[in-house]
């Protein structure tokens, strides 16, 4: 048995990892990555449009603040988030890109003088100030009140990734690549690594560290449809799970993405509709002010998903030999916009569907795309249950997204949690009571348990095969557990999810030759694939409300008065048939931004009785600052500041904005 020991152990390769990483190497730590892909073939490439920081810097993004930017984030969580940890988020997004800029990462910048964008279908000039050229530019998102996405053309993600990859290898960072975590070693109080198997020799391997930090992604291989990377199967999140000890939070919320190209699935990035790009049906018809006269295409992700399908069904859908979709056109932004600032998506057009955005419409239809559960941590980044377990990034419910995730906010969010996560760890790794005392008893029962578990399928008489119950899985959750959710098809996911289980296991792989087995990595990761998806189902099935991503066809209405709460799942692997589900109530009276209306649709809700009492102090705070200054009045309704790492608590710098916080001058 090969053990190999360090300070701190990173799974995943991803941005959020990276971050993580350096972030406890810069404090003195040693530190390894674990990575299925060399890191730069991490998820968090495939990430297009941009990442969200209030930096007011553009002729929209005037006025735009830390306070709007934790508004948008709230509601477009649909009160769900952790208003603490979004309020942490904002302050130190501006800082997460500045830091990328310094390291190298290109983002568009702003240029003097009159430029044209396409606005609401039409042409218009706006004018960009003396004083802002050159700083770091914003396009607009969905859900926001400003245009705040900082970007790189559309491949803001790849190169924020291969940036972050570049100073991980400056800081001597080591990364372990083709490394599996297959599951975590602890004593049911406190996590020590984990066992790790080789992708390419099959080797077992155990790590063993003071803090172990999970940053794998979402999950979103459990669905058939979806714009998600063929490693994106939620192994990090499940590992979690396996514990029996460690929770995950809110795994029924699912974001299905808009714009996804048919039938491939592949993700064009929402800034196609940022930038103007508008939504069409069969007869041509521009169809999302129809349903949201006032945001259109740019209301939140999944208001604008669920009108998709919704049109689709009222008979609206375009026809073709895979089914039905609806049109994604651009051809109003011409030829120079798409193949500067949205080259990515043309070329995806045409190597995907062989057509030429430029002049053509592109067919696209919802699909998964976005995991806002994952592993539930204090605002710190840990696991409230097994010290020193640590989650960052996708692979986390912080809770920053609660039930609906705006675009933009997720590379954001990697690069945030990264900064904030890596300092948490290495103060953690620094004290005393992260001392390793492990006894080799536990690492060695922890080995042969794998060891075991991965010879069982190999020795098994069983007949199943793990590719066709991964196939059934997938289907049944798009199928049943997709964007319009009802009491009666959950159930049946439930019911069918459990008998997948029974038949995995009967799995059996044909061959124990040591190395590369893609038939043994799918018999192991569907059982753990099949337990995240009845989280997902049983969570959607016991949630009988509408909140952001989740809607109940059967429960239209949000209900903060008995469902203003995250769900917390766990799993007794020795007892348990199905995940125990729980709830951690949100404390109105503790919100600086009690529950109300999101802005799209009807206003109809449940509201919860100390709404309205909340609401009232708020209001009297406010009016106390009306003129004043906004930090203090923020410090009143929800102090946090003190949360975060002393190093970034610091507040961030605008252009015209005075010592209060306020905007006192445009510029020229």
């Amino acid at each position: 048995m090969k053990t190999i020991y360090t300070d701190a152990l990173v799974i995943g390769g991803g941005l959020a990892g990276l971050r993580a990483a350096i972030g406890v190497r810069r404090a003195g730590h040693d530190v390894i990555v674990l990575s299925l892909v060399p890191p730069k073939r991490s998820h968090s490439a495939a990430a297009q449009g941009g990442m969200q920081a209030s930096l007011g810097n553009t002729n929209k993004g005037l006025g735009d603040n830390e306070d709007i930017h934790f508004a948008d984030t709230v509601k477009g969580s649909d009160w769900g988030c952790d208003q603490d940890v979004a309020r942490m988020f904002v302050n130190t997004a501006p800082k997460a890109v500045r830091e990328l800029a310094a390291w190298g990462v290109p983002w568009g910048r702003v240029s003097r003088g009159s430029h044209e964008h396409v606005i609401d279908g039409k042409t218009v000039s706006l004018p960009e100030r003396d004083d802002a050229h050159g700083m770091i530019a914003a396009r607009n998102f969905g859900g926001t009140q400003k245009w705040r996405t900082c970007y790189v053309s559309d491949g803001t993600g790849h190169s924020m990734l291969y940036t972050m990859s570049n100073q991980a290898i400056a800081e001597n960072i080591p990364v372990h690549e083709r490394m599996e975590a297959i599951s975590l070693i602890h004593d049911g109080e406190r996590c020590y690594g984990a066992v790790v198997r080789n992708l390419m020799t099959g080797e077992l391997v155990t790590y063993i560290a003071k803090a172990t930090c999970i940053a794998t992604g979402g999950y979103g291989r459990i669905y058939r449809a979806t714009t998600n990377a063929v490693i994106n199967e939620g192994m990090g999140t499940a590992i979690a799970l396996e514990t029996g000890v460690a929770t995950l939070g809110n795994m029924e919320a699912v974001q299905f993405h808009p714009t996804g190209i048919f039938p491939a699935g592949i993700l064009v990035t929402e800034g196609c509709r940022g930038d103007g790009g508008l939504l069409l049906d069969r007869d041509l018809h521009r169809f999302m002010p129809d349903y949201e006269p006032e945001k259109k295409e740019l209301a939140s992700r999944d208001v604008v998903s669920r009108w998709m399908e919704h049109h689709i069904l009222s008979g609206k859908g375009v026809q073709s030999r895979f089914g039905e979709h609806l049109w994604l056109d651009i051809r109003l932004l011409g030829k120079k916009h798409i193949e500067g600032k949205l080259r990515e998506v043309k070329e995806i057009c045409e190597y995907f569907l062989g057509v030429d955005p430029i002049k053509d419409l592109i067919p696209v239809r919802p699909c998964q795309h976005y995991s806002m559960g994952g592993v539930r941590t204090n605002y710190r980044g840990e696991s409230p249950q097994l010290r020193g377990l640590f989650a960052a990034g996708e692979a986390a419910c912080w809770d920053m997204h609660g039930f609906n995730r705006l675009g933009g906010n997720s590379v954001a969010e990697t690069a945030v949690a990264g900064m904030i996560v890596g300092e948490f760890m290495a103060d953690y790794v620094g004290t005393e009571g992260a001392d390793i005392t492990v006894s080799t008893a536990l690492i060695r029962d922890a080995y042969n348990m794998q060891a075991s578990r991965l010879a069982g399928y190999c020795n098994s008489k069983g007949n199943e095969n793990p590719f066709h119950i991964m196939r059934s899985m997938q289907e049944l959750m798009s199928s049943n557990v997709a964007i319009f959710r009802h009491g009666d098809k959950l159930q049946e996911a439930v019911s069918q999810l459990q008998a997948l289980r029974e038949r995995a296991k009967n799995i059996a792989v044909h061959s124990s030759a040591r190395g590369g087995s893609p038939e043994l990595v799918a018999a192991y990761r569907v059982e753990s694939m099949l337990r995240l998806s009845l989280c997902v189902a049983q969570g959607a099935l016991a949630r009988e409300e509408s909140r952001g991503a989740h809607f109940r066809e059967d429960f239209k209405l949000r209900n903060d008065k008995d469902w203003l709460c995250r769900t917390l799942a766990s799993w007794n692997m020795s007892e348990d048939f199905m995940p125990t589900l729980n709830y951690e109530p949100l404390d109105v009276m503790k919100m600086e931004m009690p529950p109300g209306w999101r802005g799209y649709g009807a206003k109809d809700r449940v509201d919860h009785p100390d709404t309205p009492v909340r609401q009232a102090e708020v209001d009297s705070i406010k009016a106390k600052y009306e003129n004043g200054n906004r930090f203090d009045c923020q410090d009143e309704l929800m102090a946090y500041r003190a949360k975060l790492p002393e190093a970034l608590q610091g507040k961030n710098a605008r252009l015209g904005e005075d010592d209060n916080g306020r905007l006192v001058e445009a510029g020229n």
